[in-house]
């Protein structure tokens, strides 16, 4: 039996990718802080950092998919942002370092990384050629992936993907708005003209599987639906799958102050990244979903 490892795996979108991967017959392994035993699948202890015991588990493995790092949904004051870039990192070093001390490297890595990326895109269409952003997140970014880019894995294929705004029922954003929209709070945000880089969690995951099966694929990828929509659109959509009303929008002095008392960061509702998934399109990947309402319809259900 193939065997994944899932570095960081117990997060959202680790435990979806982890189910699909059962389904198609492959061993899964997550390495994670806290191992649980009533997961449904294998985990092990690992600190994100060094290296341990667990590379036992990357020797011979198909594909080693590196999901770990601080979530970006907290006031990005210097002090978080540090630590932010610090656990991507550090993460990358950690499974650099395991491949110097396993006989047979995985054959394949996938690392997550961010359309954070390209920054503030306001209009601005961004492909994977497109230049890294000036903001903080930017530049957390555009380092992760230099320590992923420069690992010395050179028996390893690898694939980076650019993740956008993921939508599921199990976690992400998309509960909070589905939970404010039915409270009669789920308005647009600011002008309500920045771009959401949408992607439902099933073709994300498919992305990741393409990702490990596929040997023609290599290189740096966004992880986003085929059309990128503005808030305001997508809020109008949330609203009609909800069956709630037109609602208010929120202006963007209101935003950062909820921000502030909820203790998150403004700019993740009130900046634009408008992505393309170009590298993907000319790879033939399939969508489930490239329109917006029947994604939206698929996980409020």
């Amino acid at each position: 039996m193939k065997r994944i490892v899932l570095a960081g795996g117990s997060g959202f979108i680790g435990r979806a990718l982890a189910k699909a991967l059962l389904v198609r017959g492959y061993q899964v392994v997550v390495l994670t802080r806290t191992p649980r035993t009533d997961s449904g699948f294998q985990e092990v202890e690992w600190d994100g950092a060094h290296v341990g015991e667990w590379i036992q588990y990357l020797n011979g493995a198909e594909a080693v998919v590196n999901l770990a790092g601080r979530n970006v949904n907290c006031p990005h004051t210097r002090e978080n942002i540090s630590e932010i870039m610090e656990s991507r990192l550090s993460s990358v070093r950690a499974i650099t370092q395991s491949l110097r001390h396993i006989k047979v490297p995985p054959r394949v890595w996938v690392q997550a990384g961010a359309v954070g990326y390209y920054g503030d895109t306001k209009e601005r269409l961004c492909d994977e050629s497109s230049p890294a952003g000036t903001d903080a997140l930017a530049g957390v970014c555009k380092l992760w992936e230099e320590a992923f880019n420069t690992a010395d894995a050179p028996r390893t294929r690898r694939v980076l993907l650019r993740i956008g705004f993921v939508l599921g029922r199990d976690g992400g954003a998309l509960p909070v708005l589905s939970k404010l929209t039915k409270q009669y709070l789920g308005g647009s945000v600011g002008g309500g003209k920045q771009y959401i880089s949408w992607i439902h969690i099933d073709d994300l995951t498919q992305m990741f599987i393409e990702s490990i099966e596929r040997d023609d694929l290599s290189g740096t990828y966004n992880a986003v639906g085929l059309n990128p929509e503005m808030n305001r659109y997508f809020m109008r959509e949330l609203r009609h799958v909800l069956h709630r009303p037109w609602i208010p929008p929120a202006p963007a002095f209101a935003v950062r102050l909820a921000a502030r008392w909820m203790k998150t960061e403004p700019s993740l509702a009130l900046a634009s990244q408008c992505c393309a998934p170009i590298r993907f399109i000319e790879a033939g990947f399939e969508y489930k979903y490239s329109k917006l309402r029947p994604a939206l319809e698929n996980l409020c259900s």
